[in-house]
């Protein structure tokens, strides 16, 4: 009741902005009986304490209503939380105590409180009341707390939550499972909760995994009549009347080069020496031709936004009937394509292009091993066999790569070293290994391909003023620059041409001179972090890393929806329709396509990250114990992060170090202040593995030397 009155008010007294009302008119709108007015002034007077109304000239008004904002909470952590304006979809920062009890998904009125300046990226706020309480799937471990269960969320960090009710599931100490909210509170350690699902032991990574993409509620199942569709299309096959009208290109020696593992082949590429360069053909799956507009197929690639990838598992952003099938460009198969036909001179300039609908079929499904093999000269009889009919082209691609690669240094498109893991796992699922994914010649030739064709594609929109998905990155913010230029003074590296106008050669340079650092990858790592981070624009914005102003995503249709969005555009205008019903047609669908994209793409890299780290405490649970050595990759007040070379991440809590009193300075180097020892970003330090958490995916280290 009091709860439901406080949210009345505040709504009132909203909708009265800076007229306000009286306490009787508010006490008759509120339509208070006699028995609960003294609760409602009750109310009334929490809420003037709280600093949320006042009294002035016998008026009640809100105080700084235009400090108001609808939003939604999206992270809550032990002493803080996030709340996400929904109109500028910006997050401020909100204290733990002024969160009302909000978890993650609960929709909110927020007021500002400070606003965002030099030492604080984001506003603060406070959550003034909880709208409407999230309908959303939350996640917990169940835990023994002194011989009784409890759970602990999994989306907000709490005490242990006390279980009202087991709804008939037996549940264990490390159980994994599905919780609704019993009780609501303004603590969140207040909270009760019902189980509702086991998932079952939470010691395991992939159960972890399901729980989250559970709580995120990201779509793994296709609805029935999705399915239906794809069926059909797969069933149906390619008839020669859809060959017909279309470029044959099946006497070309096309091929593909993916990872061993991959089935999602969207793209392959063919080659040839001309007498003014090279013939460059990249050859695109034609997704847009099977997925039409409005039907189930489309509806649902549009929600998904693109495919997910975690460890051994894929959560594809089209049925495998046709991420797997139809659409793959899979070997010896006819399939149709969009293709991007470009000539290049000498140079590696592009001189001129053509997107063509095509017919092709791939000779051989190429793997990127087996190729670095034949660059290498260390291809056994058995890949030369099977590379026989492409295998004049592999030494004609290494050579416009290296043309390609030297006119983006020329550029000044900064080389940043980011480490992948490769997180490789048993036919149980079960993690086995983790090892840094390596790169080799034939991944940085499919890049540099790939990168042609998205150029001319955006070349091609930019010149026709035809509505489009643009692949942008935007200059960093010059504080973000200014602070890395500090960052580099403090780890006693030359901040030469950093400043608050660096250009991408500015930054490029700094990553060649400290290429043999010791700090190399830290420096990696924050000239990565001073950059904005790419999205999609219907506008082109052009992009920093890559120093080109025409960008866009063409190549992966299969994956992701900006890339069938272009291909759905451009499937018109070499079709023929005009240049104004083009801009009719799409304008809008270009703008929302571009938003669903981004948004999409943040959800999709945050499960990869995420689940990452449920593998690596899984695998590093097998060796707890054991030494390692590795290098500080981040600081915090309370302790510092070492990254081993496997790129395994842990933590040294500072309770751990020696006694002292420590202080993290300038965001790289953790200081005891009476003995003066420094922890430094980029040191080489050994630690021990003393514990290894699945379920929160939290690693510990100790310091060994």
């Amino acid at each position: 009741m009091k709860y439901m009155y406080r949210t009345k008010i505040i709504n009132i007294l909203l909708e009265a902005k800076k007229d306000g009302i009286t306490e009787g008119k508010l006490l008759q709108l509120l339509g208070t009986s006699k028995k609960d007015r003294k609760r409602v002034l009750g109310v009334l007077e929490a809420l003037i304490r709280d600093n949320i109304i006042y009294r002035s000239k016998g008026m009640l008004r809100i105080k700084g209503g235009k400090y108001y904002f609808e939003g939604t909470i999206v992270k809550v952590a032990r002493s803080h939380g996030f709340v996400r304006n929904d109109k500028t979809e910006e997050d401020a920062f909100v204290r733990g105590r002024d969160l009302l009890g909000a978890v993650p998904g609960d929709k909110v009125l927020a007021r500002i409180t400070e606003f965002k300046d030099e030492t604080h990226n984001s506003d603060t706020a406070e959550v003034v009341l909880i709208k409407e309480e999230t309908e959303n799937i939350l996640t917990g471990t169940v835990t023994d707390v002194n011989g009784k269960l409890k759970l602990r969320p999994d989306s907000f960090v709490a005490e242990p939550l006390t279980i009202m009710r087991w709804n008939g599931n037996k549940i264990k100490d490390g159980d994994k499972v599905k919780f609704t909210i019993n009780t609501r509170a303004e603590h969140h350690s207040d909270i009760t909760v019902d189980i509702e699902e086991v998932y079952g032991n939470s010691g395991f990574a992939k159960v972890s995994v399901d729980a989250y993409i559970d709580e995120k509620a990201i779509s793994v199942d296709f609805p029935n009549e999705v399915i239906d569709q794809a069926i059909a299309i797969e069933k149906a096959g390619i008839k020669a009347m859809e060959i017909s009208g279309r470029e044959d290109l099946r006497d070309m020696p096309i091929f593909t080069i993916d990872g061993a593992d991959t089935k999602d082949i969207d793209d392959a590429i063919s080659i040839s020496k001309t007498d003014d360069g090279y013939s460059l053909g990249v050859h695109i799956a034609d997704v847009s031709y099977y997925v039409k507009k409005g039907t189930p197929l489309d509806m649902e690639a549009y929600q998904r936004g693109t495919s997910i990838y975690i460890a051994d598992r894929v959560i594809p952003m089209l049925p495998k009937q046709l991420s797997n099938g139809i659409c793959s460009l899979n070997p010896n198969v006819d399939r149709l394509a969009f293709s991007c036909l470009m000539n290049l001179d000498k140079n590696g300039t592009i001189t001129d292009f053509r997107f063509v609908k095509s017919v092709i079929r791939s000779r051989v499904q190429g793997v990127y091993a087996e190729v670095n093999k034949i660059l290498n000269n260390e291809a056994d009889e058995a890949i030369k066999e099977k590379y026989s009919e492409v295998i004049g082209q592999i030494p004609l691609m290494n050579e416009l790569f290296d043309i390609l690669k030297k006119n983006r240094v020329q550029r000044g498109a900064p080389e940043i070293d980011s480490k992948e893991s490769k997180i490789i796992c048993d036919e149980n699922g079960i993690c086995c290994d983790i090892k840094e994914r390596t790169r080799g010649i034939s991944e940085g030739i499919i890049e540099e391909f790939m990168l042609c064709a998205n150029n001319c594609s955006a070349k091609l929109a930019m010149d026709k003023l035809i509505p489009f998905v643009y692949r942008v990155h935007e200059a960093p913010d010059p504080d973000k620059l200014l602070n890395l230029q500090q960052t580099l003074v403090n780890l006693g590296e030359d901040p030469k041409g950093i400043n608050e106008k660096s250009t991408a050669g500015d930054l490029a340079s700094v990553l060649e001179r400290t290429r043999e650092s010791e700090r190399a990858d830290v420096i990696s790592n924050l000239v990565l972090r001073s950059m904005m981070k790419a999205k999609y624009s219907e506008e082109p914005l052009g992009h920093f890393g890559l120093v080109m102003k025409e960008y866009a995503h063409f190549t992966s249709p299969i994956r992701r929806y900006a890339d069938f969005s272009i291909h759905r555009i451009l499937s018109d205008y070499v079709g023929g329709l005009a240049i104004d019903k083009l801009q009719k047609k799409y304008a809008k669908f270009a703008r929302t396509s571009a938003n669903r994209a981004s948004n999409t793409e943040l959800v999709a890299v945050s499960a990869e990250r995420d689940c990452e780290k449920f593998y690596m405490a899984e695998y590093m649970r097998n060796h707890v114990g054991e030494e390692f050595d590795g290098y500080i990759s981040g600081v915090l007040d309370s302790g510092f992060f070492v990254e081993l070379p496997n790129t395994v991440e842990g933590k040294v809590d500072v309770m751990s170090l020696p006694v002292g009193d420590y202080e993290a300075r300038d965001n790289i180097s953790l200081v005891e202040i009476m003995s003066n020892t420094v922890y430094m970003m980029g040191d080489k330090v050994r630690v021990k593995c003393v514990k290894a958490d699945v379920s929160s995916g939290l690693i510990d280290f100790i310091l060994v030397k």
